[in-house]
């Protein structure tokens, strides 16, 4: 009998199920786009009801479009989902409020932080330098400026918590992976430390279990059953955080391997054997999905999602045109793109539209195109988009490289792997070659390697990853480009650093934040 599994991978922008064989092939899909919330600049929260609804929604549509005889073959599924978004739930179990790890509105929160803990013993206790990006500062800002919903909070958990209670699990149940983000977890001893919760009030009874990926935790309920179509007898595993995931769905689970990710955020990750800390403190260091190692990671708060403001705002014309000659609005996009030379004519784009994260961790950052004249025309524009978002990825990579590290093959994963065009370029910026998956998204290939080991298809994730992970195509970087590259990362890297150090970053900031 054919077993097959699920994986499901909950996003910033959209939710997809795919259903794999227990060979790693592609049975059937589904996805959902939804959108985020901004009540402020620098706010951003989104709508879990909604979210959930989109999960069943893509799950179902799978399960219909694997066309399967008996749905009892889909014998194990488990769960991806957007890392360091944090979810107030009541005691009747009612999402009272859902932040987005975009979210920044907890710079004072950073501060106090930065002036009780300091950010050296923060990050020696944690693996995570300072930054309004995780949890506890969202904590801490619900506690001071919404008191009542704090009063009313039974439980805190973060998205894969939630949409696995969702699916059947009778309590809820966090990975080792996400647990970093919370911004109170040993990265090192895998245990909440104790002085930061009775330092700011946050009581364990309110955390989730934590979890090992792949860890089997109940089975998907009756009700979700007749809404998806999946079987009452289907398992539910502990997935990971959507980049914990997408590493090892991109067969990252290996010492001198790395991952490249673009998309809505961006991410890089090298695969640890032993505990590790940046010297310079800028990269986070989470558990990674497999059990007793470690991944160190480079966070950009806005990737594709950068582009694709572009699409919606520059490029809404275009978008309109391409979808009326029902035409994918990002391919037309790369042909703009294609026309430009390198470099977009003379363009610097910093694409700091969430802030910058690794390495800067600059709060007050915002996104900046430099360059333009008469002569620039959208294409340009779009061209320097992805070379900026690109940048700020070599930027990351120079600091994993500077901190020791060998990084001897690199998978580029994300919504970007769809442009050929990009890949090169990645090759150029990084200066190696990169490979790309058979399976795009890792993400979800990623949770479909923990539902393999929580029912025991394989013995571990690197064993399900060696069978089930396959690289497509290898892009060689060009040494004349890796030239050009280098040179245009030098005046990235010294434009932002002349904003930064004359401070037009930080009055730009304060007077988006007197204006709202």
């Amino acid at each position: 009998m054919a077993q097959y599994v699920m994986g499901i991978d909950v996003g910033t922008t959209g939710a997809k199920a795919i259903v794999f064989d227990s060979e790693g092939n592609v049975a059937g899909t589904g996805y959902k786009e939804y959108a985020c919330e901004y009540p402020r600049p620098n706010w951003v929260e989104q709508d879990a009801d909604m979210l959930r609804s989109a999960v069943l929604e893509v799950c179902a549509d799978a399960v219909n479009n694997a066309g399967l005889q008996d749905a009892g073959d889909i014998i194990s599924v488990s769960v991806s989902a957007q890392r360091c978004c944090v979810l107030f739930i009541d005691k009747d179990g009612n999402v009272l409020k859902m932040i987005s790890w975009l979210d920044n509105r907890a710079d004072e929160e950073v501060d106090r932080l930065e002036k009780e803990v300091g950010a050296a013993r923060y990050y020696a206790i944690t693996g995570m330098p300072l930054s309004t990006v995780w949890i506890l500062p969202k904590v801490m800002w619900v506690q001071k400026n919404e008191p009542e919903l704090w009063k009313n909070t039974g439980k805190i958990v973060q998205l894969h918590d939630y949409i696995a209670h969702c699916l059947g699990a009778e309590d809820y149940y966090s990975d080792e992976p996400d647990s970093a983000f919370w911004g109170f977890w040993d990265t090192d001893k895998l245990s909440w430390h104790d002085d930061f919760l009775q330092t700011y009030d946050i009581r364990k009874d309110m955390l989730p279990e934590v979890r090992m990926p792949g860890t089997c935790i109940g089975r998907i309920s009756k009700n979700i059953a007749r809404i998806t179509g999946l079987s009452e007898n289907t398992a539910l595993c502990v997935g990971a955080g959507d980049q914990n995931c997408a590493a090892v769905g991109a067969g990252v689970v290996r010492p001198g391997m790395a991952s490249v990710s673009i998309g809505t955020g961006g991410l890089a990750t090298v695969f640890l054997p032993n505990a590790f800390r940046d010297p310079q403190g800028k990269m986070m260091v989470t558990n990674s999905a497999v059990h007793g190692n470690w991944q160190l990671e480079g966070l950009q708060n806005g990737a594709a999602g950068v582009l694709r403001w572009f699409r919606d705002e520059i490029g809404a014309l275009d978008k309109r045109e391409a979808e009326e000659a029902g035409e994918d609005p990002y391919v037309r996009l790369n042909r703009m793109i294609a026309k430009s030379p390198p470099g977009g004519n003379g363009l610097v784009f910093l694409p700091y539209l969430a802030s910058a994260a690794s390495p800067r961790y600059d709060q007050d950052a915002r996104g900046t195109l430099i360059g333009l004249t008469f002569l620039h025309g959208r294409g340009d524009i779009a061209r320097a988009t992805i070379e900026g978002i690109t940048m700020e990825q070599k930027d990351i990579l120079t600091a994993m490289r500077n901190a020791g590290l060998t990084i001897s093959r690199i998978r580029i994963i994300g919504g970007a792997t769809k442009s050929s065009l990009w890949n090169q370029l990645q090759a150029n910026c990084y200066g190696c070659p990169v490979e790309t998956l058979k399976i795009t998204d890792a993400a979800v290939m990623g949770a479909a390697l923990c539902a393999c080991v929580g029912v025991k298809l394989y013995t571990d994730i690197p064993a399900a990853s060696d069978v089930l992970v396959r690289v497509d195509q290898t892009y060689t970087h060009q040494k004349d480009m890796v030239e050009f590259y280098d040179e245009s990362y030098r005046l990235y890297v010294d434009a932002y650093e002349g904003l930064s150090s004359q401070k037009i970053f930080e009055g730009i900031a304060k007077r988006q934040k007197e204006n709202a």
